[in-house]
């Protein structure tokens, strides 16, 4: 089935789509979370820059813990029920060298994102984290297939 509906997912965005779509983003220490209703045949995805949201200011999707509870209530809210639905988490790579082991906002974006999703009862069925490199993701809504590939660091 070809699908021809495609959506470019920028940072601190979600998308759902209850109809066939094909979603995209690039990740470097931001986390990927891909929904899937393996029931009802849909999806969404998240795309997350910092773990958790300090109670100041907008709660942004931007926020690790703010996007999984929204993509979560957009997959319910279009006809998900929670039991039906799988994660596939992407991303938290090290791609800034730091010093500083508490800097390292790839490690805790994947944590947050592990631990949401646990807490949330929502089993993770696949998952790319940490490592050095970049990746594109492509997340298939209707079979819930994700494509992965790394993107190599540019030195300057």
């Amino acid at each position: 089935m070809e699908i021809n509906n495609r959506h470019f997912l920028y940072p601190a965005a979600i998308h759902v789509s209850s109809s066939p779509c094909i979603i995209n983003t690039i990740l470097g220490s931001c986390v990927a979370v891909c929904l899937y209703d393996q029931v009802n045949r849909f999806g969404g995805m998240n795309h997350f820059m910092l773990p958790l949201w300090n109670g100041q200011g907008l709660a942004s999707p931007k926020y690790g813990n703010i996007a999984i509870e929204k993509l979560t209530e957009k997959m319910i809210n279009l006809g998900s029920g929670k039991n039906n639905l799988i994660a596939k988490v992407f991303g938290g790579g090290d791609v800034i060298d730091t010093l500083h082991s508490q800097l390292n906002i790839g490690h805790r974006n994947v944590d947050v994102a592990v631990q949401i999703l646990e807490e949330l009862r929502i089993p993770v069925k696949s998952s790319s984290l940490g490592g050095k490199l970049g990746r594109k993701i492509s997340f298939n809504t209707y079979t819930g297939g994700v494509s992965q590939r790394y993107i190599n660091r540019q030195l300057r």
